[in-house]
């Protein structure tokens, strides 16, 4: 008797804790205070990337997503803090895409473009900044110039925001391979020189590749609460993998699906990197990218509407561009919605829903307003 008694004593201590688990986990998510930018809880900002022809929306690039669908809440382009570096051919100026017309092998990326067209005037901005070889001098302050540079750009767009990707996939180690103190380093340096120039229509993301980093190792590459506006991460076919929600819910942060396109494979991913062919214009493969891809990726989001506040899609066909003709994850991925009836229509179904937020004449006061609260 004495020990039955004791076993169901116990037993109430358990759900007893279980229950305050719950409680406080919930009252730290009603709590905590909301993000640059965040959006409220079941609500998802809509991004779509990430170069022209795959944006769309301009009289020379006119069959991307934008030209197909109702205008989503962002877009998304790439610069870098690189001067001097090759990419298949291109050599970088620094802040290459921005004011020219550049390819370094992901096809042509221009932002001005975007940015002057009434098309885009009620569109987010997330720009995924790359300083590959780099960190060690930005942190150095020898790349400050650039940095002021770029500070100058995002502060003249207010108030649009705009979600800086600094040092994106910071844990890719087989294509960034950054020195992590140097990183670290150097994010902080950016941030702090665009904070001196009062920049205020930034949010500050810290990008994950999603499948290569523990909870341990996202500890030690964190660059600290009061420089993280934002967690990220990429959704590719090693999704199961991602270890960023449980990561930000914890510090109190929301999450950006920051790069999403239907990658699917088998268990073989693990040992050379493969995925297999994707086309979404190809009925059957269309049908097993809902089922493999599409379908977990919404139940990502749908399962975690206290934390991920934004996805941005990558509507480009992956094989035309000479950067991926060898990478094995991409290689034999067209990833446009419009090519497949299929997919286009259960797209339209998901995000046309009240849950993702698009472009709008209030979308910048909206965003604002949800942080000011």
């Amino acid at each position: 008797m004495i020990l039955r008694i004791l076993f169901v004593l116990s037993i109430g201590v358990i759900f007893s804790c279980d229950d305050n688990n719950r409680n406080d986990s919930n009252q730290i998510r009603q709590l905590r205070p909301k993000a640059k930018f965040e959006p409220a809880d079941g609500k998802v900002i809509l991004f779509v990337g990430q170069e022209l022809n795959a944006i769309g929306g301009l009289d020379n690039y006119d069959d991307g997503y934008m030209d197909h669908y109702p205008t989503p809440a962002g877009f998304t382009m790439y610069t870098n803090l690189s001067p001097g570096d090759t990419s298949f051919n291109h050599v970088n100026k620094g802040l290459d895409g921005i004011w020219s017309t550049d390819d370094w092998g992901d096809n042509v990326s221009n932002m001005s473009l975007q940015l002057a067209s009434p098309n885009f005037e009620f569109m987010a901005l997330a720009i995924g900044l790359s300083m590959v070889n780099h960190e060690k001098a930005v942190a150095a302050g020898e790349r400050d110039s650039l940095i002021l540079k770029l500070g100058q750009f995002l502060k003249d767009l207010a108030p649009r925001p705009v979600f800086l990707r600094i040092g994106y996939e910071f844990d890719g180690h087989g294509w960034n391979h950054y020195d992590r103190e140097s990183y670290i380093l150097a994010y902080r340096r950016i941030k702090d020189k665009l904070d001196s120039m009062e920049a205020s229509n930034i949010a500050y993301v810290w990008q994950s590749t999603g499948w290569v980093t523990t909870p341990k190792l996202l500890e030690e590459w964190y660059p600290g609460d009061e420089y993280v506006d934002w967690c990220a991460f990429s959704f590719f076919a090693r999704w199961r993998e991602q270890e960023m929600i449980d990561f930000a819910r914890k510090k109190g942060k929301p999450v950006f699906i920051a790069e999403a396109t239907p990658t699917i494979s088998d268990h073989m991913i693990k040992f050379d990197g493969s995925t297999k062919e994707t086309i979404l214009s190809n009925q059957e493969q269309a049908e097993e990218a809902w089922e493999d891809w599409f379908v977990p990726f919404f139940k990502t989001i749908e399962d975690n509407p206290d934390v991920v506040k934004a996805i941005s899609y990558i509507n480009c066909n992956w094989r035309s561009h000479i950067m991926w003709k060898s990478n094995p994850t991409f290689r034999y991925i067209d990833a446009r919605l419009h090519t497949s009836p299929f997919i286009d229509e259960k797209w339209r179904e998901k995000v046309l829903k009240e849950r993702y937020i698009h472009s709008s004449p209030s979308l910048y006061r909206d965003l604002m307003a949800q942080t000011e609260k």
